[in-house]
């Protein structure tokens, strides 16, 4: 039955994925934003809600705030390794200039700031959470004053649109259903992984690093998947960074406020690696005449990935 249960969790998702996709599209198209901007903003943040939903179970309810933490430094990492290593095997992902100067570096900065608690206290503490909060701040103000720019560029380059008012109500149903879709897929699939692993005799400390992290990342994964097949580089790219930058400035600096997350063992090496990602990212996108993400890079990102997981397994 869990077997069963897992393919219905993976169609879920596809439809979840599709719908918001191509919601988010059209979202952008009438409101003459780019779907860069789209994809940074409402569908990252729509991608994250099983993350924040985790975190604030997590640190509301049972206290578990070691899950608080793994939780969005293993999405962080799977979201770059294996997400956008596998968009980028799906179709090569190009990337703008405003994500080679901004968001892409900012997503490595996440990880990093996170290293000084690591490395000089034994928490991430409340004054740490508000810091996070402030910086996110941040980048929602410059993404809104990305999003005026690009609506007044596209406003010319777009021919006038004259549908009618419900075609946009149309739109916000698909994302707002996609996005139900999503994480009912995605609460699915880790529920049931979670009874096969305990069943085969698989650790919990394995489970939590791997299944939930993954789990929770799951409407990231059919998202730019997806969005790729589709040949929308913007949301792909703009999905993953914007995740990463939503888990740890919004969704940790909510956590951390709430209660100070003492940090854990090895935080500093899992921590690195996220960083690594977005530093290998940035690095492919410059490097190549065309900005983009190439098939081997992306399979380069995924062999990382594993082999990490492989050394975490053997500690």
């Amino acid at each position: 039955m869990q077997y069963i249960l897992i393919i219905i969790g993976f169609g879920l998702l596809i439809f979840g994925a599709n719908y918001l996709v191509d919601g988010a599209s059209g979202i952008a198209r009438r409101f003459k934003v780019s779907d860069l901007v789209i994809g940074l903003t409402i569908v990252a943040f729509g991608t994250s809600a099983p993350e924040l939903v985790v975190n604030l179970f997590a640190v509301l309810g049972s206290g578990t705030t070691d899950i608080a933490l793994t939780n969005i430094i293993g999405s962080n990492q799977i979201n770059i390794f294996i997400i956008l290593g596998l968009s980028a095997l799906v179709l090569p992902i190009k990337s703008q200039k405003s994500s080679r100067k901004f968001d892409i570096p900012l997503s490595m900065l996440a990880p990093l700031l996170l290293l000084i608690p690591v490395f000089f206290r034994d928490a991430v503490t409340r004054t740490d959470g508000v810091l996070l909060l402030v910086i996110f701040s941040f980048f929602m103000f410059v993404t809104a004053r990305k999003a005026k720019k690009t609506s007044t560029s596209l406003q010319s380059e777009t021919t006038g649109e004259t549908g009618k008012r419900y075609n946009t109500w149309l739109y916000v149903i698909m994302v707002v259903g996609g996005l139900v879709l999503l994480v009912v897929g995605g609460r699915i699939i880790v529920s049931s992984a979670v009874a096969i692993a305990e069943s085969l005799g698989i650790s919990q400390v394995i489970i939590g690093l791997t299944i939930v992290a993954l789990g929770t990342s799951l409407p990231e994964l059919a998202t730019s998947v997806v969005a790729a097949f589709k040949k929308n580089s913007d949301i792909a790219l703009g999905n993953i960074i914007g995740s990463n930058i939503f888990n740890v400035f919004f969704i940790l600096g909510i956590s951390s406020t709430i209660r100070p997350l003492p940090i854990y063992n090895n935080m500093g090496i899992d921590l690195l690696l996220a960083a690594l990602g977005s530093l290998l990212v940035l690095v492919f996108v410059v490097t190549n005449k065309r900005n983009e993400i190439k098939r081997w890079e992306g399979l380069l990102l995924v062999c990382i990935y594993v082999a990490y997981l492989y050394w975490m397994i053997l500690q």
